[in-house]
């Protein structure tokens, strides 16, 4: 028996084994899902298959939903990296537009089937209103960390909206051009025509939104912020 702190190279193993647990009981709740529907597939169902208990999927995932949006969490805190993290001078919404732009999912996979797989898995979220509804509430959970973080940087007050705004503005072209991604998709788009698509009706919403919050939250050289006058 061992006794005291675990061993670095035995913590990594347990960590190893985690993932790979974590990463069969979502895989075999997508296959499952996208065959029959979301609706229709059991946590039970899935730890059957997956040979483990029920308890474990509930202790990996939380809730039902989060067995298809478990990796929702690394999005956000590249989202969040990209624009804390952006260049002296640089607007909230020059780098919300550069992370916005980069192809992900779908867009970004390379091979028929992979493309098919995420093409499933669009259908399947499209006819849960569940799987909606919860990401609503996961893109609500971003929108009000894009807007603490920009009341944050700017020192905005906890009565100043201007933060709000800007966030909710943001990402509402972010859920717009997923909306759009998914009905393409569901009427038989695939890359790379989808992704040029895409990223044509990206363009004309950012440069819509640019003409109101171009000069926004930009970074100046000496680390600050610069305000508009007024």
């Amino acid at each position: 028996m061992t006794i005291g702190p675990v061993a670095p190279a035995e913590l990594g193993l347990r960590e190893r084994k985690k993932q790979r647990t974590r990463q069969l009981i979502a895989e075999t709740a997508r296959r499952l899902f996208t065959e029959r529907g979301f609706e229709r597939v059991t946590v039970a169902e899935i730890a059957r298959v997956a040979e483990v208990s029920e308890q474990t999927v509930f202790n990996y995932f939380p809730r039902k939903e989060d067995l298809v949006y478990w990796r929702m969490k690394s999005y956000q805190d590249e989202l969040v990296t990209a624009i804390r993290e952006r260049g002296s001078g640089e607007s909230v919404l020059a780098a919300f537009s550069r992370f916005v732009r980069t192809p992900r999912g779908l867009l970004a996979a390379r091979d028929a089937e992979a493309r098919e797989q995420l093409a499933a898995l669009t259908r399947m979220i499209q006819e849960s209103p569940a799987l909606l509804a919860r990401e609503h509430e996961i893109f609500a959970g971003y929108t009000d960390t894009v807007a603490a973080l920009i009341a944050e940087e700017t020192g905005a007050g906890a009565r100043e909206i201007e933060p709000w705004v800007a966030a909710n503005a943001m990402m509402g072209v972010h859920r717009a051009l997923i909306a759009y991604t998914r009905r393409r998709i569901v009427d038989g788009a695939r890359p790379p025509r989808l992704a040029r698509e895409v990223a044509a009706q990206a363009d004309r919403a950012l440069a819509r939104l640019e003409q109101g919050l171009a000069g926004y939250a930009a970074k100046d050289p000496t680390g600050g912020l610069e305000r508009e006058p007024g």
